[in-house]
């Protein structure tokens, strides 16, 4: 049993340092590992769009700021938290767990998001990776368009994401309810669109169509073409 786990742990091992190579993550392996809480740093975003008002941009950037204060009060809590009374019943420790992973996604959600729809220039080229992904994997890049939309429809309460899955090894769109419900596994993240109310009412009341659409006029492909590269690499490094 041991030596399997171990094996395992060491194929792990390999395997992220596959995927930081290929990507040129420096992981400063050769430093002293320290075990501390994590810490996330608010970034900066230029939101550079006509179709939301200043007072919503404003908003939502201070609710992102929230998070990331949220999560590394709780990442400080869970680095000192008594784990010898775990339980699935009434535990602290599974609640900081489950408040790490809700901010911890909300924050990142929040990044990947300002980050694509900042672009009054936007366009994209049907050379471009993205646009050849789409299409091949949704049939057309408006077949792409129309289920991203619907998905945008169809959501409770927040995110809708078009993701390479490890699985099937396409592209997909999905349904995010809050932050952390029905994610899935073997996720990485290409187009990132906020659907929580607070990101639109205030502009659009309860039309969502009209603030998604609004929103895809204005995708940085720039910036969502690079993420499919990574996607292309990280394939490429886990097939070996």
């Amino acid at each position: 049993f041991h030596s399997v786990k171990r094996l395992s742990m060491l194929k792990n091992q390999d395997i992220k340092k596959i995927i930081n190579k290929t990507l040129n993550i420096d992981t400063n392996d050769d430093k002293e590992t320290i075990n501390e809480s994590l810490v996330a740093n608010v970034k900066q975003f230029n939101m550079n769009t006509e179709y939301l008002s200043d007072a919503n941009k404003s908003n939502h950037l201070q609710l992102y700021k929230n998070y990331v204060e949220s999560f590394n009060k709780i990442s400080a809590e869970l680095d000192g938290a008594d784990k010898s009374d775990s339980n699935s019943n009434n535990s602290a420790f599974r609640s900081l767990k489950i408040d790490e992973t809700y901010n911890m996604n909300a924050i990142y959600l929040h990044e990947v998001y300002f980050a694509n729809v900042n672009d009054p220039n936007s366009k994209i080229t049907m050379d471009s990776l993205a646009y050849m992904r789409l299409a091949r994997d949704f049939g057309s890049f408006d077949d792409w368009q129309k289920d991203f939309i619907a998905c945008c429809k169809a959501s409770r309460c927040g995110w809708v994401v078009t993701y390479y899955n490890f699985y099937t090894q396409t592209f997909m769109n999905t349904l995010i309810d809050l932050h952390s419900e029905n994610v899935p596994v073997g996720f990485y993240p290409v187009i990132v669109m906020d659907v929580w109310q607070h990101a639109y009412y205030k502009d659009y009341l309860k039309d969502v169509k009209t603030y998604v659409v609004a929103m895809m006029k204005q995708f940085n492909w720039n910036i969502i073409n690079k993420r499919f590269e990574k996607a292309d690499k990280i394939v490429k490094a886990l097939r070996g």
